[in-house]
């Protein structure tokens, strides 16, 4: 762990990921990429291939250090995909994302043999709503492939998670679940180096309940692990400011400011180019006196 002049844990400064290790030492931007009809933000915006891996291009362009492909909607509610459909919409995207891009291509998926194919078709992170908990295979599909992997707090399926939003201490039991994740990992034989740990905002959690995760982030630094914030968009940004989703952005910017301030190294952002500029910014006023 890293730690500053005052002894204080700070963020970790890389994330090992196959045979890459990504320098986290400034903002880390994960680009959105959903290839599905439903989801909150995007859904049905990408009719087919060519139009994903245009996007993604762009969103690369534009300063994103990751892009992150989902082929399944887990916005609160929605409806399980099954297996192949979810298949049939991403791995085409990767394939051809892996040939194009020289940055990293996650999965965000919660099924081990989707991981696995995403992989063979040259994804390289393994995002994992679940934190391990929806499917027993997936924490060796990490293991095997030495892949880097998103552990995400979530409370239940996207289509049950909000019926229970009620915690004694919202951040201590988010923080102990994620503490279980990663000793999955490792007992699976996942080292520390590929992980990256997210909250869930927005996942089994209220209005109230994701405003105090950003008020308290800095707690999760003890995990020792670099942490990754998805505020992007999101309907508690809507329900503070009476704003649709498509006029959230500068909702959004604040919980990305705030974030890394608080200790935050990575952020899933639908909106590239403003989000580089905002994550850089407040990274230069916080970090740039020190180098």
């Amino acid at each position: 762990m890293v730690r500053d002049v005052g002894g204080e844990p700070t963020r970790p400064g890389f994330w090992r990921i196959g045979s890459r290790v990504l320098d986290l030492s400034r903002p880390c931007i994960m680009g959105v990429l959903n290839v599905t009809p439903d989801s909150f933000s995007d859904g049905n915006r990408f009719q087919g291939v060519e139009q994903a891996v245009e996007s993604a291009l762009l969103m690369v362009e534009e300063g994103a250090d990751i892009i992150d492909v989902g082929g399944e909607s887990t916005r609160p509610f929605a409806a399980p995909v099954s297996e192949d459909e979810e298949l049939r919409r991403v791995i085409p995207v990767i394939e051809q994302l892996a040939e194009r891009l020289s940055v990293p291509v996650s999965i965000d998926t919660y099924k081990a043999a989707v991981a696995r194919r995403a992989l063979a078709a040259g994804a390289e992170i393994i995002n994992d709503i679940s934190g391990l908990a929806f499917d027993p295979e997936m924490a060796a599909a990490v293991a095997e492939s030495g892949a880097g992997l998103v552990l995400m707090h979530t409370r239940g399926r996207p289509e049950i998670m909000q019926t229970d939003i009620i915690y004694d201490d919202l951040v201590a039991e988010v923080i102990d679940s994620l503490r279980c994740s990663l000793e999955m990992a490792s007992g699976a034989g996942v080292a520390r180096e590929q992980i990256v740990v997210d909250p869930g905002i927005g996942f089994g959690k209220g209005v109230a309940g994701n405003l105090e995760i950003l008020r308290r982030l800095h707690e999760f630094v003890r995990l020792d692990r670099p942490i990754l914030v998805g505020t992007s968009r999101k309907s508690f940004i809507g329900s503070v400011l009476n704003r649709p989703v498509e006029e959230r952005i500068f909702g959004t910017a604040a919980t990305v400011a705030l974030a890394l301030a608080g200790g935050a190294s990575l952020f899933r952002v639908h909106d590239v180019k403003a989000m580089r500029d905002v994550a850089d910014m407040a990274h230069a006023i916080l970090y740039s006196a020190t180098g």
